[in-house]
């Protein structure tokens, strides 16, 4: 199809350049490029790296444009190009509802947590984890909360960047036919290279790069898909002839089915490496814009990433792609279609489009890992603080300590792993989300209440998770019973601290602009 526009726009040279290769031999081409040029931007972060603030944080000088981009990419990895075309292709936009309760969510969380999360931080002690927040904004002088919303962080993240790891090694074997190992080996090194090196600025950055290749490469493949199968109408009775119910939003969903994949929403309050971009904006302002931007991006990437089970089905029913039976298969359905619709090199980008979202996950949780290693888990021990210099090298140390400890889990692709990355969204979600609401909101939290409010969120999801309980999903009972515990405990452990008061009254002032 693209070789077709090029020739029809008069440009041959470059329509000879892009198709007249091998296949392997573009989509190589392609990752090289992309490889190299995260590295370089690593690169430079790296000498806009001076102290501890601007490594974990930028120092506070994200724009909104990078810190929606980068929030988005962060959050969604490859879900958002393999795992949700999937579920669509194989059982219709019932399947969407998740894609429903995250964008309501992520629209939330910029809307009521951003200006003020930003404020907060800066008025806390200038805090820049989440931990080190919650700490600062309850007086929690045994350190408590700091040390145990670190190890949770740390525990959490070092299985889900072994999961990103394995589903880099996983697209290289079967994108390219290359040992699992070797892929995941090039995928994690480049990784840790641009994290190690540039910290939060490289991270935010090519986090905001990785975004707009994925929505780039989510609309391209419908739109180019719609117009080689013939058009919307031959596009949508293809459609009703694979599954006249695909457009039933609920067709074979049950209440509590759709209550859970709602719920997925609630889990962006509480999602560190996603909450840390509020901490690094310039100003409070900046939430509004980056707000917009952000719930743009996410509307046209889950658009697309519908478009493309659509188009795939069609593309699938007339011979054009062949999508093997299965889930796996389904979650083909991107891959399989930019490689047919697209000349070599430009499908390469398509599939380092998939990378991207791995890889911007993995760099996004690596660099929170090493934050929590360093200022919360270490920080809270010290005797004294930690210096710059030393503390930039502790962070160093730590990515690639979190990255070696992951790499070995990786490495076997065992799936203890895999059953543990389930429960981390709702885990993350219902540990600090219901604290972090009420750490902004409420002036009467106490530190015995978010303590308390933590431990139950965090044990409800995994007993929960376990045994699967009313085939409800485990973010409900653990965000609820977190809020009800934290609301309990510390209305019963109130007292009144003039501190505490004028902190909140002057952060929430200054999320109004009134300041």
């Amino acid at each position: 199809m693209l070789k077709a526009a090029l020739s029809g726009a008069g440009i041959p040279q470059i329509t000879n350049f892009f198709t007249d290769m091998s296949e392997t031999t573009g989509q190589a081409i392609a990752m090289i490029v992309y490889f190299v040029a995260m590295i370089m931007i690593g690169l430079y972060a790296y000498t806009r790296t001076s102290n501890l603030d601007d490594y974990m944080l930028g120092g506070r000088t994200l724009g909104p444009a990078v810190a929606a981009l980068s929030a988005g990419a962060a959050d969604m990895s490859g879900w958002l190009l393999m795992g949700l075309p999937g579920a669509l292709y194989m059982f219709g936009i019932v399947e969407g509802w998740i894609a429903v309760g995250l964008t309501v969510g992520a629209w939330a969380n910029w809307m009521w947590t951003a200006p003020r999360l930003r404020t907060y931080t800066e008025v806390a002690g200038n805090s820049i984890t989440v931990p080190s927040f919650l700490s600062a904004r309850t007086r929690d002088e045994s350190k408590a909360i700091r040390m145990t919303a670190g190890i949770v962080i740390l525990a959490f993240f070092t299985f889900y960047v072994s999961s990103g790891m394995v589903a880099g090694g996983t697209f290289f074997e079967s994108a390219f036919g290359i040992d699992y190992r070797l892929g995941m080996t090039i995928v994690a090194g480049v990784v840790i290279l641009y994290t190690l090196v540039g910290g939060f600025l490289a991270v935010s950055w090519t986090d905001m790069v990785q975004g707009i290749m994925m929505v780039t490469a989510l609309l391209a493949v419908p739109i180019f898909g719609v117009i080689a199968v013939g058009g919307f109408g031959a596009v949508a009775e293809s459609v009703r002839e694979v599954n006249p119910a695909f457009l039933h939003p609920f067709g074979g969903a049950t209440v509590i089915g759709v209550i859970s994949s709602l719920a997925w929403g609630l889990g962006y309050f509480g999602q560190p490496h996603i909450i840390v971009r509020f901490m690094a904006l310039k100003t409070p302002k900046e939430a509004t814009a980056a707000r917009r931007i952000g719930i743009g991006w996410m509307i046209l990437s889950v658009g697309g990433a519908g478009g493309t089970a659509i188009v795939g089905i069609a593309m699938n029913q007339k011979g054009m792609i062949s999508v093997p039976e299965g889930a796996a298969g389904a979650e083909s359905i991107f891959i399989l279609a930019g490689q047919y619709l697209f000349p070599p090199v430009i499908a390469g980008f398509m599939l380092a489009a998939i990378l991207a979202a791995i890889m911007s996950t993995i760099s996004s949780q690596l660099l929170v890992s090493s934050s929590a290693l360093v200022e919360d888990l270490y920080g809270a021990k010290a005797k004294e603080a930690v210096d710059d210099k030393k503390g930039i090298l502790l962070g160093r140390i730590a990515v690639l300590a979190v990255s070696l400890i992951a790499a070995i889990f990786a490495w076997y692709r065992t799936d203890s792993i895999l059953n543990l990355v389930a429960f981390a969204w709702a885990g993350f979600g219902a540990a600090f989300g219901p604290i972090i609401i009420l750490s902004l909101y409420w002036k009467k939290l106490t530190a015995k209440g978010a303590l308390a409010g933590m431990i139950v969120g965090a044990l409800t999801v995994g007993i929960w998770g376990t045994f699967k309980l009313f085939g409800l999903y485990e973010i409900v009972p653990g965000f609820l019973l977190n809020l009800a515990v934290a609301y309990g405990v510390s209305r019963a452990t109130y007292q009144p601290n003039a501190e505490i008061e004028a902190e909140f009254d002057k952060a929430a002032t200054m999320a109004r602009g009134e300041e």
